[in-house]
């Protein structure tokens, strides 16, 4: 029997919107203007730029390659989305201002009522969660996704920390694993200076997931029971920079990709590596991180597997920019861009129509 007959075996899945049908004229960049919090200056309390999301957007419209009308917006994932990983009892505890305060390091949360602690933290954080699994989808259709948010990496289905309350890249996978034929393996390759210890606990013992995490061995949040589900595991030393870093990147994605060809490859893309991040504590360029990416997804290309991008850490105001930087040079190197989606000869601007779906190292951890 298939993972996929065992899994409809226990339970058929449920109805979601997440899956809706995207427009093929639609780029399939994920994101919604809810990714962004702010509140009262509370989210400034965290090293995160908690509007990271936005600017990157920003920059990518200033540069023509997209617009509102042509990436695909976001839904907020439901308490039925969230069932599929997470435990009553993890998402119960999410009703309590001090859980919250705890995972996202914000310790002022612990005063506000939880309502408006749902509203301006937690509901932000599901949208991103929508989006990662809108993103799955699409990259299985289209070849490449970019989730603009997500990345989640340190939030397993029973617990959150690290700015993650939700486990979005094991949801985009499960749901997968669930819901699309022939998506039977999938590759977590997590490039965020930290540990992906979330989805490593997930994953721990199903065989058809395959993990390369590549991080500061040094920093948050070193969790050795979880590094047990690390097939390919690279731990860097303080201050890492370019040349070895990507000379590592390109050997162990390779071999990864190698070594297991998988259906569907996560690709957790984390900035908080940049020189000078309070948290990441290694020393790469801005021009090391948009070659990182292209490296990653010349791989997934070269075998035609599909590749879902999602966000993660990043502690510095200019990550944004680079974020944005790396998109388009991915579009320049004909790895990303509407040519995949509509045939030779389109525009990489797509103007004409909305794409909603349903049309036709401190006291602060890390994302």
């Amino acid at each position: 029997m298939s993972h996929k007959e065992d899994n409809e075996g226990k339970r058929s899945p449920h109805f979601t919107d997440l899956y809706a049908s995207i427009p093929q004229t639609c780029l399939p960049i994920v994101y919604h203007p809810d990714y962004n919090i702010t509140f009262m200056g509370l989210e400034k309390l965290h090293p995160f730029d908690a509007g990271k999301w936005g600017k990157v957007i920003h920059f990518l419209k200033e540069e023509q390659f997209i617009t509102d009308g042509s990436i695909v917006e976001a839904r907020e994932a439901t308490e039925e989305d969230l069932l599929v990983v997470h435990t009553k009892r993890y998402l119960s505890r999410l009703k309590w201002s001090l859980v919250v305060a705890t995972i996202t390091e914000i310790p002022p949360l612990l005063f506000l009522p939880n309502f408006l602690v749902q509203r301006k933290v937690l509901r932000p954080l599901r949208t991103q969660t929508g989006g990662t699994i809108m993103a799955g989808k699409l990259a299985v259709d289209r070849g490449w996704a970019i989730n603009v948010g997500g990345g989640f990496h340190h939030c397993s289905s029973d617990k959150g920390g690290g700015f993650c309350a939700y486990a979005d890249i094991t949801l985009t996978i499960k749901f997968l694993f669930e819901r699309v034929e022939g998506i039977s393996r999938a590759t977590i390759i997590d490039l965020d200076a930290h540990q992906g210890n979330g989805h490593e606990r997930d994953f721990l013992d199903d065989r058809r997931v395959f993990i390369m995490d590549m991080y500061n061995r040094y920093i948050y949040p070193g969790d050795g029971y979880a590094k047990r589900a690390i097939k390919r595991k690279v731990e860097l030393d303080w201050g890492t920079e370019d040349s070895e870093y990507l000379q590592k990147v390109e050997l162990h994605s390779e071999g990864a990709l190698n070594e297991v060809r998988p259906d569907i490859i996560v690709y957790n893309a984390g900035t908080d590596i940049l020189d000078g991040d309070p948290l990441g504590g290694l020393s790469i360029s801005p021009q090391g991180i948009i070659k990182r990416d292209e490296i990653v997804f010349r791989a997934a290309k070269r075998r035609g597997i599909p590749i879902l991008m999602v966000t993660s850490g990043g502690y510095q105001k200019k990550t944004a920019r680079i974020i944005a930087d790396s998109i388009l040079n991915l579009h320049r190197q004909g790895l990303i861009g509407s040519e995949a989606v509509e045939g030779e000869g389109s525009s990489s601007l797509v103007t004409h129509m909305t794409c909603s779906s349903g049309s036709a190292g401190s006291k602060f951890t890390a994302v």
